[in-house]
């Protein structure tokens, strides 16, 4: 069975290259476009892993962590931040809040891969 992923990012474009590296690589996906609709998907889907965007309307990607890391059945899944920020300060704030790992926007594909692999194994 096929790991499943949910990716949540406000861009379009962003969510179709991620889906479209990570589905490329068999992974079933599922995409939401900031934090609030993400936490509706995670209440009625079980997930292997969250990539999300910081800067989004409605809800960010480190108060979505957090709120992801205050319980419930995804409390313990892997969580990366694929984000434009670079910055050490916004990695602190990142990790703090409970996230796995940070990747870079633009992102190598092979990259992410790797990464994804890293933290949720087959």
């Amino acid at each position: 069975m096929p790991r499943k992923i949910l990716t949540v990012d406000d861009s379009r474009t962003m969510r179709d290259m991620v889906t479209y590296t990570l589905k490329g690589a068999g992974f079933d996906v599922l995409e939401a476009e900031d934090g609030v609709k993400a936490l509706g998907v995670l209440a009625s889907t079980r997930v292997d892993l969250i990539i999300t965007d910081i800067n989004m309307p409605n809800m960010d990607g480190v108060t979505l962590v957090k709120r992801v890391r205050a319980g419930g059945a995804h409390a313990s899944t892997p969580i990366l931040i694929l984000t434009t920020e670079s910055g050490d300060d916004r990695k602190a704030s990142g990790k703090a809040a409970g996230a796995t790992g940070w990747i870079v926007k633009p992102f190598a594909p092979e990259k992410l891969l790797s990464v994804v692999n890293k933290v949720c194994p087959a």
